[in-house]
């Protein structure tokens, strides 16, 4: 296993050039297997996690996330960052507490978003920025890099202001962020315009409403694609209909889909780190 300093400047590293996938695993069998598949870096994802556990989306405490974040660092041996919502508490010194609690499992970087769960609203521009400033202070302090992903979530909640997303971007970039994402931009264009409007690596959602590929998506200038809860989703409904199948039709016929015991097995040890 690398040391975390070591992963830590793997992972900012990837960054400085280049467009690369994050994609997002909910527990360690599926974080060994995306590593298996060649996979140079990982992202949780709340939303995945929080449901594979049977709870909704934030719903989870900071130390079941936490928690989980520890197991997926000690059970593979790529970096890590981590989907750690508004910091778990409004104050700036609570998204600071939360990123050098993150740290101490392991991760080499997290993001902080705007949208205030408790309330279903955005934070006030200003303040998001106060939390930002806090969590990057945070990160700072220690002792390997670890990046701090500054999130407008306007797209992502309805609001489509775009105006209001570059402005809340650019504060996070000031506050210092490493990395910007406004999940769920409408389009190329406004992906683009985004870009043009920054100096700090972009992270794009992959499975948005522009809908494009990789290889656009890295033409158009963004240096990381992110998938959310997106193959927990794919999991889930390959999983419901496969069930309401036999439970309606009492047939097998999901069983053709399944992937081979030899593709699984090759898969995990692939994914799992040495001594």
């Amino acid at each position: 296993m690398r040391s975390q300093s070591e992963k830590a400047e793997a992972f900012k590293a990837m960054h400085s050039n280049g467009c690369f996938v994050i994609p997002n695993p909910w527990d360690v069998g599926s974080a060994r297997m995306l590593v298996g598949m060649g996979f140079q870096a990982l992202a949780t994802t709340s939303q995945g996690y929080a449901n594979s556990i049977g709870v909704l989306d934030y719903e989870l405490t900071r130390d079941q996330k936490l928690d989980h974040c520890r197991a997926l660092c000690a059970g593979v041996d790529v970096p890590i960052a981590a989907d750690l919502e508004n910091g778990y508490g409004h104050a700036p010194d609570m998204c600071a507490e939360t990123i050098r609690l993150a740290a101490e499992t392991g991760l080499v970087g997290g993001s902080i978003e705007d949208y205030d769960p408790e309330n279903d609203t955005i934070y006030e521009v200003k303040h998001a920025a106060e939390r930002v400033a806090a969590a990057v202070n945070a990160a700072n302090a220690l002792p390997f890099p670890f990046l701090i992903t500054g999130r407008a979530e306007n797209h992502l909640r309805g609001r489509q202001d775009l105006k209001d997303t570059i402005t809340r971007l650019q504060a996070y970039q000031e506050a210092g962020a490493n990395v910007l994402y406004a999940p769920f931009l409408p389009s190329l264009s406004a992906i683009r315009t985004v870009l043009s409007e920054i100096d700090r690596p972009l992270n794009v959602l992959g499975p948005s409403p522009a809908g494009h590929s990789v290889p656009e998506l890295a033409a158009a200038g963004v240096r990381r694609v992110s998938l959310g809860s997106s193959l927990y989703k794919a999991l889930l409904g390959t999983f419901v209909s496969a069930a309401e199948d036999l439970n309606e039709n009492g047939t097998f016929g999901y069983l053709a889909q399944g992937l081979p015991n030899a593709r699984r097995d090759t898969l995990l040890r692939t994914g799992t780190p040495s001594p």
